[in-house]
């Protein structure tokens, strides 16, 4: 009977993952991989599920990304141009029969243990039990992967907003450097202005020069 392990041994691990990456690569599922190794290491397909996406498929990104690629290539040949629909590489064996008895057993709520066990729901509650600790798992591997897409979305939201600072401080130099060449723009134009104010001055100040022209024809400068 499988029960809950929590310790991991680096030679399950490495099972897992060879495990996963065969099942990947020949055209069968992680499930079916979970599986098998729950049978092997008297675990729940569960709880390998939830050691492989918290902790081991960490180590082995891109051996499952050329798992992955092969399996394309693999299902590809041999659907001939035709969708291949994946096969399963192992099957789990079936569950030994359990001869019905006249012991009737009232059911407990699904969302609360059993406080005391009997002699005649005994069975039932360890049963109910294992689904229980089943249960856990998957949750505990929802649970995580929510809070990796928590934590992948909070980084994108801090690249977010460190960008949308630095485009609000190129937004102010901009306007900081319009500013400054709008204010030196005025600044030339009064400079021109005065010199402008100032020729036309001088020409208006400036005495005219008369001359006459002496009985010789020469023309000669009178004095003012």
């Amino acid at each position: 009977m499988k029960v809950r392990q929590d310790a991991w041994s680096e030679e399950n691990d490495l099972l897992l993952a060879e495990t996963v990456l065969r099942h990947v690569r020949e055209g069968s599922t992680q499930l079916n991989a979970f599986e098998e190794v729950g049978d092997i290491l008297n675990r729940t397909a569960s709880a390998c599920g939830f050691r492989w996406n918290a902790v081991v498929r960490e180590q082995y990104e891109k051996a499952l990304a050329l798992a992955k690629k092969q399996r394309k290539q693999r299902l590809r040949s041999m659907g001939q141009g035709k969708p291949a629909k994946k096969q399963l590489l192992y099957t789990p064996p079936e569950p030994a029969l359990v001869e019905p008895t006249n012991i009737v057993i009232t059911e407990p709520k699904a969302t609360s243990l059993p406080m005391q066990a009997t002699p005649q729901n005994d069975a039932l509650s360890l049963e109910h039990v294992i689904q229980f600790l089943s249960g856990l798992g998957g949750n505990q591997y929802q649970a995580s992967r929510l809070q990796h897409e928590n934590e992948a979305l909070r980084f994108e939201n801090e690249q977010l907003a460190r960008k949308n600072e630095e485009l609000a401080h190129q937004v102010q130099k901009l306007e900081q450097d319009s500013k400054t060449i709008e204010e030196d723009y005025q600044t030339l134009m009064q400079i021109m202005n005065r010199a402008r104010k100032l020729v036309v001055f001088e020409e208006e100040e400036r005495p005219s020069t008369k001359f006459k022209m002496d009985r010789n024809g020469n023309l000669e400068k009178i004095a003012e």
